[in-house]
């Protein structure tokens, strides 16, 4: 019997939910390939290991960039190879929830559809990630009080007012935690002249990058290939310098938050000072973030219990109840 799924096509992470068992998958978004024969070597986290340490005709790619399908064809591929990880078949074909960023266009919508259909799909709708956040995020989306999410993903920041099962009002930029990291890899560059990679932009802002200043701030040894010698070079940055190297980033999302606000119903934004703003995705994680969005809004900001679960946890909560709340879907609402 089929069993229905939910998936999280982040930029970062993908996540699986299964209809009864809950998330069985929860992997990078990347996928390598070998460029000569075309070849799938590896998905996942196998695949996350080899970026920036593969010889030339093998490539790790992250088909998903900027929140969105920036090759179609291997995007069908990563989710048939997901479709198959989780037991799905030709005689198991399972309905599947979808979540995607709202800012995605209809082109990008039908090749998202297209390509679970192609999977092994029965059929495939799509929930925006900010609707299924709150959902995930158990907010009460159905009665007529403002709820707001933030949702920081890889590639996106969306923020979206939802009252009675809609979204009110929304604003979406294709910034996120990605820029974050090439905003740490040109700084350390530019100011360095050393040469990291991603996974080690990446590294330094779990471990000192900050949006507003936090206690307890230490300094952090980088090591890369200085640019002017070639050789292998060691540097001490500073959560301060991380911090104003990522500001462009940090304060584009803040902007979009405000933006967002100001186009809510005035008796909506009167809940927002009592129930406050949820903060979900895994670019919510980076530290003072949310002190910082709580600062520059005057509007309390509370961090979801789950921020990296919560959009596949609210399309999964639909995927349990399919026939009540299928009218949350993308062009079902229009």
């Amino acid at each position: 019997m089929a069993r229905d799924l939910a998936i999280d096509l982040g930029t970062a992470n993908t996540l699986v939910y299964m209809k009864g068992r809950g998330i069985v998958l929860n992997e990078p978004s990347v996928i390598a390939l070998n460029r000569q024969t075309g070849e799938v070597l590896a998905t996942g986290r196998e695949a996350w290991q080899m970026i920036g340490r593969t010889p030339g005709y093998i490539v790790a790619v992250r088909p998903l960039r900027g929140g969105a399908i920036t090759d179609f064809e291997i995007t069908e591929r990563m989710i048939r190879l997901l479709l198959q990880r989780v037991g799905v078949s030709r005689f198991t074909r399972p309905k599947v929830v979808i979540c995607v960023p709202s800012a995605i266009t209809e082109v990008e919508r039908r090749a998202v559809t297209d390509a679970a259909r192609r999977a092994g799909a029965a059929d495939a709708n799509l929930i925006e990630q900010p609707m299924a956040a709150a959902i995930g995020a158990d907010l009460p989306i159905d009665e007529p009080v403002g709820n707001m999410v933030i949702d920081i993903g890889g590639g996106t920041s969306e923020t979206a007012v939802i009252s009675l099962g809609g979204i009110v009002s929304l604003e979406a930029v294709r910034v996120g935690s990605f820029d974050i990291d090439a905003a740490i890899q040109n700084h350390v560059r530019r100011e360095h002249g050393i040469a990291i990679g991603e996974r080690t932009a990446e590294e330094i802002k779990v471990a000192i990058g900050s949006a507003h200043p936090t206690q307890d701030e230490n300094q952090a040894e980088v090591r890369g290939r200085d640019l002017m010698t070639g050789l292998p070079k060691t540097v001490l940055l500073t959560p301060e310098e991380v911090r104003m190297a990522i500001e462009d980033v940090i304060s584009s999302i803040v902007a979009s938050v405000v933006r967002c606000l100001s186009k809510a119903p005035p008796e909506l934004s009167q809940d927002f000072l009592v129930r406050g703003m949820y903060l979900v995705g895994g670019g919510g994680l980076l530290r003072g973030l949310a002190e910082r969005i709580e600062r520059e809004t005057q509007v309390p900001v509370r961090m979801s219990n789950v921020p990296l679960e919560a959009v596949v946890l609210g399309a999964g909560h639909v995927i349990e109840h399919y026939e009540a709340l299928k009218g949350m879907f993308m062009g079902a609402r229009k």
